[in-house]
């Protein structure tokens, strides 16, 4: 069963994959069921869907764990004690990838999905209450009409390349000290992407903080798709930008 190996390789402990192999299932039933009438994704094949939707999602759940803990951790020095509820934000949605997988992953913490479609909305509510997901919010709207710094973390499958009127937006809506992770393919078209905004790698050795349109890159390994080596496609990196 890919599922269930899948999150093996994902280094999720057993009982997280009791429990969440079930809820993904389940998504991935709805997916199917919804699919030719809503266009949530490129496949109704079972399979494809837990390798290139459902896994991909959840190669970064590590990451994301961390930036937020982090984040959560920034937050409560700067505050003082006073409640601050950290937003992470799943930036068109669509049919919730990566979003719904890492909020059944992470209930800890608390997760906006932005789709401007209405249809894709009713999907997404309907999964989220199907699955249980008492973290997650569903906003029809979009990305430009996202309240100003009210995101703590916004992350996004970015299949276009990022433009400077995309990234504005992005940042827009990132509280200071807010992070962007997103999901992409191929290193050499992030550096050719990037270079293009002002954007420049982090140097490991000075870090971020020296250079405030720095980014940084963490290559993932999603199971059964970045397991071989033949096809652009199947590598996979999180690109790290902090406002």
């Amino acid at each position: 069963m890919k599922l269930v190996q899948g999150l093996q390789k994902l280094n999720f402990p057993q009982q997280e994959i009791d429990r969440l192999a079930p809820l993904m299932e389940s998504y991935i039933k709805e997916l199917v069921l919804f699919n030719s009438a809503y266009n949530l994704v490129n496949t109704s094949d079972h399979d494809d869907i837990v390798v290139r939707h459902v896994l991909d999602s959840l190669s970064a759940w590590q990451h994301i764990a961390a930036l937020a803990q982090n984040r959560a951790a920034t937050l409560q020095q700067s505050l003082a004690g006073q409640q601050s509820e950290l937003v992470i934000a799943d930036i068109g949605s669509g049919g919730g990838f990566p979003g719904i997988p890492l909020a059944a992953a992470l209930p800890q913490f608390n997760f906006v999905l932005i789709e401007r479609m209405s249809k894709r909305c009713a999907f997404l509510q309907n999964a989220a209450a199907i699955l249980g997901l008492k973290n997650v919010v569903v906003q029809n709207w979009e990305l430009e009409k996202t309240p100003a710094a009210s995101i703590d973390i916004a992350t996004f499958r970015a299949f276009r390349p990022l433009d400077k009127k995309m990234l504005k937006s992005l940042m827009a809506v990132l509280k200071d000290g807010g992070v962007l992770a997103a999901y992409k393919a191929r290193r050499q078209k992030i550096l050719e992407e990037m270079g293009a905004l002002g954007y420049s790698e982090q140097d490991s050795a000075c870090g971020a903080d020296n250079n405030p349109r720095a980014y940084k890159i963490i290559a993932l390994d999603v199971p059964f798709l970045t397991d071989t080596n033949d096809g652009d496609d199947r590598e996979r990196n999180l690109v790290i930008i902090s406002k």
